[in-house]
C-alpha cells in the first residue's frame, strides 16, 4: 500500500482566494515557558486544500458536520484535463464508464504547478455549464480539482458550484500532484475537521494505491 500526499501545507504566506485574509499561525505556548508547544491558528474555513459543503453556497445547504464519515472516503478517478481550455462534456463522456464506477471525480488541470504564482488564479480550466450538469447527474459523492475553484475567480454567480453543491456533492479544492494518479485505481480520502455548521474546512487529502 502506498499513500500519496495531495495536500498543500498551510503557511503564513500561502496563496489564498482573492479577497480572503492570509492564515496566521502564532506560537501560543512554548516548551521553554509552559512545558509544551501549542499553535494558535487563525484562518478562513476555505484555506489551502479544503472542502466545500453545500452550505458554502446554498441557503439552507447541508454543512460538513451533517455528513457521515463515509462521505469523505471512496474510490477515485482522475480526469486528465491538462492542456484543455475548458472541461467539456465530450471529454467526460470519453471516460464515462470508468467515472460511473467511482465515488470521486478529480480534475487534473496541472494548475498546482503554479502554486505561489499569480498565474495560479488565472485561466485554469473549468467545467462548461453542460459538463457541470453532466457531472451532477452522476452517482458521485463529490469532486475535486488541483486549482483554486470550480469557477473562475472573477465569477459572481458561481454556476458550477451551484450545480454540483446543489446535488449535495462535496468539493475538494487546491489539491496537488493528481498527475501521479492518472490511469491508476485508488482510494481517495479527504478529511475535514468536524465543527458545528461547517460551510467548509481545510482538510488532509490523500490517495491510497495498492502495490503491484
Amino acid at each position: 500500500m502506498t499513500v500519496h500526499e495531495l495536500t498543500h501545507t498551510i503557511t503564513n504566506t500561502m496563496p489564498v482566494y482573492p479577497g480572503t485574509g492570509q492564515p496566521v499561525l502564532t506560537t501560543a505556548c512554548t516548551i521553554e515557558k509552559t512545558g509544551y508547544r501549542e499553535t494558535l491558528l487563525h484562518m478562513y474555513s476555505h484555506t489551502g486544500t479544503h472542502m466545500d459543503a453545500p452550505a458554502h453556497m446554498i441557503e439552507g445547504g447541508k454543512p460538513l458536520d451533517a455528513f457521515p464519515a463515509e462521505a469523505f472516503v471512496g474510490r477515485g478517478f482522475v480526469l486528465d484535463c491538462r492542456g484543455q481550455g475548458e472541461i467539456s462534456p465530450e471529454l467526460l463522456r470519453q471516460h464515462e464508464e470508468a467515472i460511473r464506477q467511482v465515488d470521486f471525480l478529480l480534475f487534473c488541470t496541472g494548475w498546482d504547478k503554479f502554486w505561489g504564482q499569480a498565474r495560479y488564479f488565472e485561466d485554469f480550466p473549468c467545467l462548461t455549464a453542460e459538463a457541470a450538469a453532466f457531472v451532477a447527474s452522476l452517482p458521485l459523492k463529490g469532486v475535486g480539482e488541483d486549482s483554486i475553484s470550480l469557477d473562475p475567480c472573477d465569477s459572481v454567480r458561481f454556476p458550477n458550484h451551484m450545480t454540483l453543491l446543489g446535488r449535495n456533492f462535496l468539493n475538494t479544492e487546491n489539491l496537488k500532484d493528481l498527475d501521479q494518479l492518472i490511469g491508476r485505481p485508488f482510494t481517495f480520502v479527504t478529511l475535514p475537521l468536524k465543527f458545528e455548521n461547517a460551510d467548509g474546512c481545510s482538510c488532509r487529502a490523500v490517495a491510497i494505491t495498492e502495490e503491484e
